[in-house]
């Protein structure tokens, strides 16, 4: 059996069709009458094949091509239905004609069927129609390289598609689309695209068992405008940001009504809005007689609730309560209570303006008042921190922000048993602690209430290529203390850090290996005024400069940091070896500050390092060399040194 005919075009590939019709009535009322008494008549296929198939990037292939065919190995085919392949096959006007030869195998046939591609002039002129946001060149590069070739076929109109949409692909315009050329029998060919524009926004809201509970209003601000990849990404990042969903997914479509729009649905699963949590821990250690006892019969823990969404306004509202002991909490209890309003400054606001109030308290162990590497074992020192704190953040991108805001603490400096300490210590000649160190506060007390303003501002131009950031990094922050009350600090701290991720080698197109990548690092900080030790600047530290621990170079009142790394690509890992230098220094600042904790506690006030390592994942293995006491040592790390 076989078939043939021609056409333009239309279907998948997007060419007006023009089927020929029959030159002979007589011939035509023949073929329907042999067609429909042999239209019952049906036949195994064992196998479908093609010839002459046109080939190449942005062209249909055999798969695609054969996949909705009633010929499919293993079914019963037909005379009517291998027709219908025949008619299909030519609606998607690539072809000039199309035969089926029916080939008899052992048990059954196989289908093969011969293309001739369609040919048409060589092409004089080119258009587009319905573009809004193509630059022009796009038309002339497309016609530059369709007279490379003496005839027009689907070759060099499949060379002009990809280069029409792979333009709408870069840009994120995924719904950008030719739906059909024409004009190619005169030379003069015009391509008709779909760019997407956007019909409308809806909300859908799903249940627990994950139906459709019911559905929010359009969003006019976007209604007309064209669908791109990077305003769904915005808008996922900006729904999360409200904390209220468990799943967010932005669904685009093509309207029903009119297929060059596109409605976008907008797939929401709130989280429960209120949640309370309560946890009891006992300390429990093997007895005299291996049997597991409790090591203290008071119970510790913790309580956590939050409320996500009070008064319906996306406001959010968290508070947690920790102890190691519940019938007397004073002893080391800690709290955090934080509430949390988006938007602040309304809907529309394009920054994001989130008010965030916290009230809260801390411990943390202070790296002032540590030993340098000659220095026997000291005894640390506590800073708890109890206070409140009312921040706003505005945000001009997804990673560039500005935050500021006041704090009020009240600070105290304790050593490991509790007890207020009011200057750093060290072990005396008999082994005890002597308290005759720096001070640890700025008033005489041990404790001060500080009022100070604060300030952040990110600028994040970085990216990601193949899992390594490239791009800028540039860090602001200052601390300005007001200086309110007696014994209150008036001073201000102001530090800047710039990093620069520098592409050695653009990656292949198909490449999964990161690229090189050379790290440009300098932080510089400086304090005027009263500066409390405990807020000193501290030189050295896995963030610092490696190979030290956190203050072991330096507590002072300015210092420098400059660091460089060289990042190669591993083969078959798809990670990055890497080898670096850092240094910084005090630049003789240590002095200025209170008792003059460098050098109470015989530190260098300056430091450098070198060393090399391998990223695996988000682990660092690396091995640094201490230029100090010219010794080395292996550490594990976890995530960014930048």
């Amino acid at each position: 059996g076989g078939g043939d005919g021609g056409g333009g075009g239309g279907g998948n590939f997007g060419v007006q069709p023009a089927f020929a019709e029959a030159d002979d009535e007589d011939e035509e009322e023949e073929s329907e009458a042999d067609a429909d008494e042999g239209e019952d008549q049906k036949f195994l296929c064992e196998g479908v094949k093609a010839a002459n198939l046109v080939a190449g990037p942005g062209i249909p292939t055999q798969a695609e091509l054969f996949d909705g065919l009633n010929c499919q190995p293993g079914a019963m085919v037909s005379r009517k239905e291998l027709s219908e392949d025949l008619t299909s096959l030519l609606s998607t006007g690539l072809f000039q004609n199309v035969d089926a030869n029916v080939q008899p195998t052992g048990k059954g046939y196989v289908v093969e069927f011969t293309f001739r591609e369609k040919v048409w002039p060589g092409m004089v002129e080119f258009k587009i129609s319905g573009a809004t946001v193509l630059p022009e060149d796009v038309a002339d590069e497309v016609l530059a390289e369709a007279r490379k070739s003496k005839y027009t076929t689907v070759r060099v109109l499949a060379q002009a598609k990809n280069i029409i949409e792979g333009y709408y692909q870069e840009k994120g315009l995924s719904f950008g689309t030719i739906s059909h050329f024409d004009g190619m029998e005169t030379g003069s060919v015009i391509a008709h695209v779909i760019e997407g524009e956007v019909a409308s926004v809806n909300l859908v809201y799903l249940d627990d068992k994950g139906g459709q509970s019911n559905k929010g209003s359009t969003n006019p601000r976007v209604v007309g405008e064209l669908y791109n990849v990077e305003d769904a990404k915005r808008a996922l990042r900006d729904i999360f940001v409200l904390q209220l969903f468990d799943n967010v997914q932005v669904v685009p479509k093509p309207n029903e009504e009119e297929q060059s729009k596109v409605d976008v649905d907008i797939v929401l699963k709130e989280r429960p809005l209120k949640t309370a949590e309560v946890e009891l821990e006992w300390g429990i250690a093997p007895g005299d007689k291996g049997r597991p006892d409790l090591v203290n019969i008071r119970p510790g823990g913790s309580v956590f609730f939050e409320n996500r969404n009070l008064d319906g306004e996306g406001r959010q509202l968290y508070g947690s309560v920790s102890t190691s002991n519940f019938f007397s909490p004073n002893e080391d209890l800690g709290f955090k209570i934080e509430y949390v309003h988006p938007y602040v400054k309304g809907d529309h606001d394009e920054n994001r303006t989130c008010l965030n109030v916290s009230a809260f308290n801390s411990r943390k162990l202070s790296p002032v008042f540590t030993g340098g590497p000659f220095a026997d074992e000291v005894p640390p020192i506590w800073v708890d921190r109890a206070g409140a704190k009312a921040t706003v953040t505005e945000n001009f991108t997804r990673q560039s922000k500005l935050t500021y805001g006041l704090v009020l603490e009240e600070i105290t400096t304790r050593d490991e048993n509790g007890s207020v300490c009011t200057n750093g210590m060290r072990n005396s000649a008999n082994g005890m602690p002597s308290m005759d160190g720096p001070p640890t506060t700025f008033s005489d007390s041990g404790t001060d209430r500080v009022a100070f303003l604060q300030a952040n501002m990110t600028r994040d131009c970085t990216y990601f290529c193949n899992g390594t950031p490239i791009g800028a990094r540039d860090i602001w922050q200052m601390d300005q203390g007001l200086g309110i009350g007696p014994g209150n600090p008036f001073y201000n701290r102001t530090s800047l850090s710039s990093t620069r991720f520098i592409m050695l080698k653009t990656p292949g197109r198909r490449s999964e290996m990161p690229p090189p990548v050379l790290v440009l690092h300098a932080k510089g900080g400086m304090a005027i005024g009263d500066l409390p030790s405990y807020d000193a600047f501290v030189l050295g530290g896995p963030y610092s400069v490696r190979g030290y621990n956190v203050g072991e170079l330096a507590a002072c009142r300015r210092l420098i940091e400059t660091a460089i790394e060289l990042r190669v690509p591993v083969p078959k890992l798809n990670s990055h070896a890497y080898s670096f230098y850092e240094y910084g220094t005090d630049l003789g600042s240590s002095k200025e500050l209170a008792g003059n904790p460098t050098e109470f506690y015989r530190r260098m006030g300056k430091g450098a390092s070198w060393g090399g390592g391998m990223k695996l994942g988000a682990v660092r293995a690396e091995y640094v060399h201490d230029g100090n006491t010219s010794k080395g040592n292996f550490f594990i790390r976890f995530g960014e040194r930048f």
